[in-house]
């Protein structure tokens, strides 16, 4: 399959677990797919919507550590308008150094908007600042007993093990913003590969050693 291959990095990145708001706050190893959406819409500059998505990723990084972070909360009063009262607080927060994306996508207006990104791309929260590195044009195999890390698999039908997390795939382009498609998935990280009964697509990439789990839905 003829494909693109976009690697970003960061510093850093952060992927906070859902509906967890107190606390310490855990990162996730692998970014959701509704992450990486967020990357192609700032990319494009625009939400993107009414169209077929298919995308395969690999992320990895090298340290996971915890930092302090002084959050502020700010308290609404009976009008739900927020009130004078001020209040810091100090939390742990997880997050991951060193970091790679490899996003694989075969639409070419999509690869397009990571030649000139319209708006700023995050790995993560609004401090994990990510840059492109390349975009390369490489063929992938299809295998059977495809062996995966780094990604995000659809749990359903799949079966596979990792840590099981409800994710979406997307957000809805409202105040507030809705999940769009959320289901659960096996998280796989770059550290802990599994040895599967699917079929992935192998690239001759030196940079890192997994298969590549296609992601095909429509928004």
């Amino acid at each position: 399959m003829r494909t693109y291959c976009i690697k970003i990095s960061s510093w850093t990145s952060s992927f906070r677990y859902p509906n967890l708001i107190s606390g310490i706050q855990p990162t996730l190893e692998v970014p959701p797919v509704s992450t990486v959406m967020g990357l192609i819409n700032a990319a494009s500059g625009r939400y993107l919507e009414s169209r077929k998505i298919e995308l395969g990723y690999y992320f990895d990084f090298k340290i996971k550590t915890i930092d302090l972070e002084t959050i502020y909360q700010i308290k609404s009063n009976e009008k739900n308008y927020p009130d004078n009262v001020v209040k810091s607080n100090v939390l742990q927060r997880e997050f991951l150094y060193d970091c790679q994306l490899f996003l694989f996508l075969v639409d070419e207006e999509l690869v397009s908007y990571f030649r000139k990104p319209a708006y700023q791309l995050l790995l993560g929260r609004s401090c994990d600042l990510a840059g492109i590195e390349s975009i390369k044009r490489i063929e992938l195999q299809e295998v059977g007993h495809a062996r995966f890390a780094g990604q995000v698999v659809p749990f359903n039908s799949n079966f596979l093990p990792g840590q099981i997390q409800a994710l979406p795939k997307y957000f809805s382009n409202t105040i507030p913003r809705k999940n769009i498609g959320t289901e659960p998935y096996s998280v796989i990280s770059c550290n802990n590969p599994v040895d599967t009964q699917l079929t992935g697509f192998r690239s001759d990439l030196e940079e890192f050693n997994s298969d590549i789990y296609f992601h095909k839905f429509e928004i």
